[in-house]
């Protein structure tokens, strides 16, 4: 449905995207996930026709987005980060122009408005004018246009943006529905949002893809590391030392004193090799009081900043 190959965005002299490649299938729900800045937005404008790309190709239900955008938008709906609404407008008048301008009249606009209107929970504002709508509403009011001609592919930048946890919940589950018969992309920094929500996840950073795979191959991938809690009584500098040379902790963070001079350590390894024994047998050469230690599995978030860091730690060695 939707294929994104060598994708590369200049703003003058700054490179927003640099040969960006992705591609999904029907009825597939992709998360965009990246730090503020990584490029997300801009993938995005480009697959909705806003802007068109310095170089590479995407193309949405086979129609490209440069040569044929007007066949690529009749398949789209799209919410940006700013919900594009008209102040002056009541929801139901605003929502009833932006089906008339997509084609749609009569009865089945009507079917259309009523769907939206329970869809996206926006009953009780329906003769409000938008300029007096809280922020939240403002972007279940934005939703409802990228949906109201019942697109095959809807396109969502931050769709959850000053939602409360409730109406987070309710958009959450709105999308799952929806995927049962459309393709969608939502970008996101939240990474809880990713992990509910998302079916394939793409990791982009300084844009560019550093990770690209479904939920189960992200799992796989966290798999590589290896956390472990460990609480000591011990000299803080001196129980750090003596870990990492051990050779296998690569990020050692202290996390801060306890009771009786105990002191709690949080451990990263991306060794092959399995620390708990290691640590486990320096703790006993130092004769070390031992209060805790535990293996933890990676979480999404963990996961997300280790990626991060071997991207950044691999340009700095491409640069050196």
């Amino acid at each position: 449905m939707i294929s994104v190959q060598n994708l590369t965005m200049n703003y003058g002299k700054f490179r927003a995207l640099q040969g960006v490649s992705f591609s999904m299938g029907e009825k597939e729900i992709l998360g965009l996930l990246g730090p503020n800045g990584a490029g997300k937005t801009t993938a995005m404008r480009i697959i909705t026709t806003y802007l068109y790309p310095t170089s590479g190709t995407v193309t949405v239900g086979g129609h490209d987005v440069v040569k044929q955008p007007l066949e690529v938008r009749k398949l789209l709906g799209y919410l940006p980060e700013a919900a594009p609404l008209y102040q002056d407008m009541q929801v139901e008048e605003y929502l009833r122009f932006v089906g008339e301008a997509r084609g749609i009249y009569g009865a089945g606009l009507d079917k259309r408005l009523g769907w939206v209107k329970e869809a996206c929970q926006i009953e009780s504002v329906w003769r409000h004018t938008v300029f007096e709508l809280s922020k939240g509403y403002r972007q279940r009011v934005g939703l409802a246009q990228a949906l109201i001609h019942n697109p095959r592919v809807l396109i969502l930048d931050e769709p959850t943006s000053g939602l409360d946890p409730l109406q987070i919940i309710g958009i959450r589950d709105l999308i799952r529905r929806l995927a049962e018969e459309k393709t969608i992309i939502f970008s996101t920094h939240i990474l809880q949002e990713v992990g509910a929500i998302a079916d394939r996840i793409v990791i982009i950073n300084d844009g560019r893809v550093i990770s690209d795979g479904t939920r189960e191959e992200l799992s796989e991938r966290t798999s590589r590391f290896q956390n472990v809690h460990l609480v000591v009584k011990g000299d803080m500098q001196s129980v750090e030392s003596e870990l990492k040379l051990l050779g296998v902790c690569d990020e050692i963070h202290c996390e801060g004193h306890s009771d009786g001079g105990f002191v709690r350590f949080r451990i990263t390894s991306r060794s092959k090799v399995p620390v708990i024994p290691l640590i486990d047998e320096l703790v006993k050469k130092q004769k070390w009081p031992l209060a805790e230690l535990v293996k933890e599995d990676a979480s999404l978030e963990e996961t997300f900043i280790s990626l991060l860091r071997e991207d950044a730690a691999a340009r700095r060695k491409v640069k050196s």
